[in-house]
């Protein structure tokens, strides 16, 4: 049986500013300008991460006045971590399996 990894995901996940803000989200709700001071990024550049972030699903948006707060998504971050858990299940118990060279 075949298991399934969101890939789609894994490639919003593997650019090291998008990883950072992850991380950052993960332990508060931040708006652009805190998360523009705590990694060093250009606003505009941190802005089409977030937007990639967000039209993935793994960040949300509160407006509050004329800021925009962004919020980690942890379901969607727990759901990538059992398929790739399951990933390495599979691996793990078919390690002793090999197929045969034509």
């Amino acid at each position: 049986m075949m298991t399934s990894v969101d890939a789609d995901l894994i490639r919003v996940l593997s650019d090291p500013l998008r990883l950072r803000i992850v991380a950052l989200l993960a332990r508060e709700t931040l708006c652009t300008s805190h998360l523009v001071a705590e990694t060093g990024a250009r606003q505009t550049n941190l802005s089409n991460h977030l937007r990639v972030l967000r039209e993935a699903g793994v960040v949300e948006t509160e407006p509050c006045g004329r800021f925009t707060y962004y919020r980690l998504r942890p379901d969607v971050i727990e759901a990538l971590a059992e398929q790739l858990a399951a990933l390495a299940a599979t691996a793990r118990a078919t390690a002793g399996a090999k197929r045969a060279c034509p």
